[in-house]
């Protein structure tokens, strides 16, 4: 065939496809079951495009690198840093909101001290994701070891710590495939509990992953947070590399924590319990410092906090020394909330939780972590971004504030809107269009520790200029 004519029919066959896009019925055309739809001329004309990430990374790192190199002048760092993706949105624009933490953790290693922050989410943060990035960054600056709090016995594994609980154990949680409603709300501050009645033993060991932090490896400060019930309990503290254990008893019902602590760090360790209490969880740390307790909660909205015992929660927030609080929710209501109403009930709720967390631990921050992008395939078989994500998002911000917690925002440090389809093609989300993949979430884990590296340089700038005055 002459080429004339090729090009001759490749017109006539667009020409004809062009005249289907035009004519065909926008609602599309009802077959059987199913409904058959065309793409419109504007869409295949317009076609979006694809957000490139590793380009939008790049652009945002080359905003650090600049701030970098600007810290004498604070006034254009804070500008920066407003302007910037990753950026945090404080109650009254409070730039100086993390200050008192940064202060704190500074003095840990003098002091002796292990200051802890408590990392609450939903299953973006499960297997200890994110969490081991912002812990990396703080124990780097601020010193500590240790992969944190940890349960009894994990229903979830994690990339972190190895750990199995057996015995005469019962889950208690307002939360998960074994709820227990309790009128007490004695749930303690893992938002679960395991029950004993009897003898049960907990054996946690050292991660072997070779990508993990060779902090998470030595453990030689430990604490089983109980609430007890009447009557003793005893535990028995053994390491299995020097077969060296120590027991300890506790008669008094309430809230308490058996404290152990060992010369030489070790990989392994083993508590041995027998009696009746709630367990609460272990603090399984590595000399002073600064550590990070990741705490996933699956399915959960963040509104669980209301539901635990205050005074109890209030006084296990004591014995562990909490310094910040973070809270990472929304990705589970997000398909839910599709008017301004059931926006307005979720914030609202959510700043109960927070005023909860406020009153159960006064002296610590508390970090909003809002929901990322989220996909979904309309009817015309585009990924877009949930319609009124951007309103949660807003909405979620301002309350946060409102009620003196500090708000930051996955969804922009991403990209903004329709970026999730974009972070699944280039293999940095899952295919369910919600979760970021190991590899995405070590990114995102990496962007909230940047965000705190930012607000610690802007904290140093102040000290300096303080001292100089």
């Amino acid at each position: 065939m002459k080429a004339h004519k090729i090009l001759l029919f490749m017109a006539l066959a667009i020409a004809l496809l062009a005249g289907v896009c035009v004519l065909f019925p926008a609602k599309g055309v009802r077959i059987a079951n199913q409904n058959l739809r065309f793409p419109t001329l504007t869409k295949i004309l317009n076609p979006q495009r694809e957000l490139d990430i590793a380009a939008y990374l790049a652009r945002q790192d080359s905003l650090n690198a600049v701030l970098d190199t600007l810290q004498d002048s604070m006034d254009f760092f804070r500008q920066q840093l407003d302007s910037s993706d990753t950026r945090f949105w404080f109650p009254n624009d409070d730039d100086t909101f993390f200050d008192t933490l940064f202060a704190q953790m500074e003095n840990t290693r003098s002091s002796g001290r292990t200051l802890r922050i408590v990392h609450y989410g939903d299953s973006q943060i499960e297997m200890d994701r994110m969490s081991d990035r912002l812990r990396t960054y703080m124990q780097d600056h601020f010193g500590g070891g240790g992969p944190g709090m940890v349960p009894f016995a994990t229903l979830i594994p994690s990339y972190s710590v190895s750990t199995y609980g057996s015995g005469n154990l019962v889950r208690q949680s307002p939360f998960g495939d074994s709820i227990v409603v309790r009128a007490n709300g004695n749930y303690g501050p893992m938002v679960q509990d395991f029950r004993v009645e009897g003898s049960a033993y907990s054996s946690i060991t050292a991660t072997t992953h070779r990508n993990r932090d060779a902090r998470l490896r030595q453990f030689s400060r430990f604490k089983l947070i109980f609430c007890n019930r009447p009557g003793p309990l005893k535990a028995v503290f053994s390491d299995r590399g020097s077969h060296t254990s120590d027991t300890m008893r506790c008669e008094e019902a309430g809230v308490h924590a058996f404290s152990w602590q060992v010369d030489t760090a070790v990989t392994s360790l083993r508590i041995s319990v027998s009696g009746a209490a709630d367990l609460y969880g272990i603090l399984v740390d590595n000399g002073p410092g600064v550590a990070v307790d990741n705490i996933p909660m699956r399915g959960c909205s963040g509104h669980q906090f209301s539901q635990i015992n205050r005074d109890q929660l209030a006084e296990a927030y004591r014995l562990m020394d909490v310094g910040l609080i973070v809270l990472q929710f929304g990705g589970n209501s997000v398909p839910y909330l599709n008017n301004q109403k059931s926006i307005d009930a979720y914030c609202k709720n959510m700043g109960i939780q927070i005023d909860r967390l406020h009153q159960c631990c006064p002296h610590a921050l508390i970090l909003f972590i809002g929901p990322s992008d989220m996909s979904k395939r309309t009817e015309e078989g585009d990924l877009l971004s949930y319609n009124w994500l951007p309103t949660v998002i807003e909405s979620l911000q301002k309350t946060v504030t409102a009620h003196g917690a500090a708000y930051w925002s996955i969804y922009h440090a991403m990209g903004g809107q329709n970026s999730m389809s974009a972070w699944v093609n280039q293999g940095l989300g899952s295919g369910d269009y919600i979760h970021f993949s190991q590899r995405g979430a070590d990114i995102m884990g990496d962007r909230l520790a940047k965000a705190f590296d930012n607000m610690y340089h802007l904290y140093l700038m102040r000290k300096e200029a303080d001292n100089v005055q």
